[in-house]
């Protein structure tokens, strides 16, 4: 009855935190990457779109049509590129925020001997993926 007890102490002694799928960072890099890779492709036939459009100016209303249409290419990358990085950015921090509470709750645990310590320690590790 004492080590149910002692475990159970254990357990609740745990830092709260959401539980991350394993492997995050990696997933949500690749995802990342991804979406960047789309966007700046839909950036490109948009801008190709752009640039056929303006053929059929001429003058300085086809020269101010293409420079639109490279600015307008130029955002729409600068903007997947941000997005990208925002997006690591927040996958770099979920893992941070991991580490800082797995080694809050390993702390905890060192106020507890024997099996109960195991059991927190072995928690700990579940619950922030170590």
């Amino acid at each position: 009855m004492k080590l149910h007890t002692a475990i159970l102490l254990a357990l609740s002694l745990g830092v709260p935190a959401p539980i991350y799928a394993a492997g995050s960072a990696n997933s949500t890099e690749e995802r990342a990457e991804d979406r960047y890779d789309a966007a700046k492709d839909a950036a490109k036939e948009r801008y190709e779109a752009a640039k056929e459009n303006c053929e059929t100016m001429s003058g300085d209303a086809k020269d101010s049509c293409m420079k639109d249409a490279e600015a307008a290419y130029t955002e729409a990358k600068a903007d997947a590129k941000a997005q990208e990085k925002s997006t690591k950015a927040r996958g770099e921090a979920g893992e941070e925020k991991m580490e800082a509470n797995y080694e809050a709750a390993k702390e905890k645990c060192d106020q507890l001997s024997g099996a109960a310590k195991d059991a927190c320690i072995d928690d700990a590790k579940r619950t922030y993926k170590q």
